[in-house]
């Protein structure tokens, strides 16, 4: 797993989530090993979770 995986429970804004999803694919080339793919896919759930949560503060 990478370094840059956050950890259960930490709040990371949807921006932060959306860089290292960005820096994921660049390091990755646009094609995802296995393992990246996996990262991806917790970033991903971790993106979803933090728009969701700006959209309950905004409301």
């Amino acid at each position: 797993m990478s370094p840059h995986t956050s950890t259960p429970g930490s709040v990371r804004s949807a921006a932060e989530v959306n860089e290292q999803i960005r820096a994921l694919w660049m390091r990755a080339g646009g094609s995802l090993s296995a393992q990246e793919r996996a990262e991806y896919e917790l970033l991903v759930v971790e993106w979803a979770a933090a728009i969701q949560s700006d959209v309950i503060e905004a409301a």
